[in-house]
C-alpha cells in the first residue's frame, strides 16, 4: 500500500498517464484486508479531495486510509495462492 501511495505521489507531479498496480497476490498486505492499491494521476488528488494529507499519509506509513478515500484499494479477500508481492505499471 504505501508503495502504491508513494507511486501516486510521483504520478501526480509528473502527470504521466500510468497506472500503478501494487499488492500482495495472498490478498492481504500486511495487517488489513487490502491486498493493495491501484493508482493513477489523479489518486493524490482524490485523496486530498476527501480531506486527508497523502504527504501526512505517506510519512506517518499510513497508507490505507489514503488509498480507501480514493477508492484506490485493491480488496480481494484470501485467494488461497502466493507468489509474493506484485508490482505492475502500464500506460493508461
Amino acid at each position: 500500500q504505501e508503495f502504491a501511495l508513494a507511486a501516486a505521489r510521483w504520478l501526480a507531479r509528473s502527470g504521466a498517464p500510468v497506472t500503478v498496480l501494487a499488492c500482495g497476490t495472498d490478498g492481504n498486505d500486511g495487517p488489513t484486508d487490502a491486498a493493495g492499491g491501484l493508482v493513477d494521476a489523479g489518486s493524490w488528488a482524490r485523496i486530498a479531495a476527501r480531506g486527508l494529507d497523502p504527504e501526512r499519509a505517506l510519512r506517518r506509513h499510513d497508507a490505507y486510509p489514503a488509498l480507501q478515500a480514493a477508492g484506490d484499494l485493491v480488496v480481494t479477500g484470501p485467494t488461497n495462492t502466493n507468489v509474493m508481492d506484485l508490482a505492475l505499471a502500464w500506460r493508461a
